[in-house]
């Protein structure tokens, strides 16, 4: 067997230049960090072999997961603990890495066939809320998710482990202009609802007025500020969530669930 790669390896320090926002652009490469992700990422090798670039195992996780490495055409580099922790972003890393090209799509995508159902984020800070709603965003068979100017990147280490695996379900679109981007969808036929505290129509009678009928591109802001005025404006609705109880507001992801569901239900 080769001597395994440490941290100081040539290849391992250029992987580790892809845990900043800037290695991952000027690579045009991200991490991806256990079996879950790594899974999902050689997956999509089947359609374009490019999709991953190179794997990062320990010997440990390359006993484990044999399974999973048996076969794949991947180059597969079995590296020292210490190396992989080097790549990680956890407390307990996992051993296995994957290096894989960015998923960006072109907004204008979603001008030329917009799905039935698309979430854009407006200046979303927390990578938890930016990878629970992009997992959740598919489950609810959502076609794509944008990060407009501000956001978070979705290749951030947390945003990538807190989808579990749904990043590579979805198309993604980064540092979008989203006033633009909402005037050439609503032109294109899609309906664009702002979900808002304080919008005039609630989630329930937008149902029933068939508001929530696909194609639907839904609009979430900032979790502390909430949306910016002139954009919420610029939607075809402004929606709010009814909320029986005593609390004054919700988490973002959570508000984010309850409005992709009941699309979901509607399309």
């Amino acid at each position: 067997m080769p001597d395994l790669l440490t941290e100081r390896s040539a290849r391992v320090a250029t992987a580790r230049k892809l845990t900043r926002r800037s290695g991952r652009d000027d690579a045009g490469a991200f991490l991806a960090e256990g079996r879950q992700a790594v899974s999902e990422a050689l997956a999509e090798t089947a359609a374009d072999p490019r999709a991953v670039l190179e794997l990062f195992v320990t010997e440990a996780a390359a006993a484990t997961h044999r399974d999973l490495l048996a076969g794949t055409r991947v180059p597969v580099h079995v590296v020292t603990d210490r190396a992989a922790a080097s790549l990680s972003e956890t407390v307990t890393p996992q051993g296995l890495v994957a290096v894989c090209a960015l998923r960006d799509v072109p907004a204008q995508t979603l001008v030329a066939d917009p799905p039935r159902l698309a979430v854009a984020f407006a200046e979303l800070n927390d990578p938890g809320n930016a990878g629970t709603v992009l997992r959740t965003a598919d489950a609810c068979g959502a076609g794509a998710v944008v990060f407009g100017a501000g956001s978070t990147d979705p290749y951030q280490g947390k945003v990538v482990r807190s989808s579990a695996g749904s990043l590579f379900h979805v198309d993604v679109v980064r540092s979008a202009d989203l006033a633009e981007l909402v005037a050439q969808v609503q032109a294109a036929g899609v309906t664009v609802l702002a979900a808002d505290g304080g919008g005039e129509v609630s989630l329930d009678a937008a149902g029933d007025q068939g508001l929530l009928a696909a194609p639907v591109l839904w609009l979430f802001g900032n979790e502390a500020r909430g949306l910016d005025s002139q954009l919420a404006a610029a939607a075809d609705a402004r929606v709010r969530i009814p909320m029986r109880g005593r609390a004054e507001s919700l988490n973002l992801s959570v508000a984010a669930s309850i409005c992709l569901y009941a699309t979901q239900l509607a399309q």
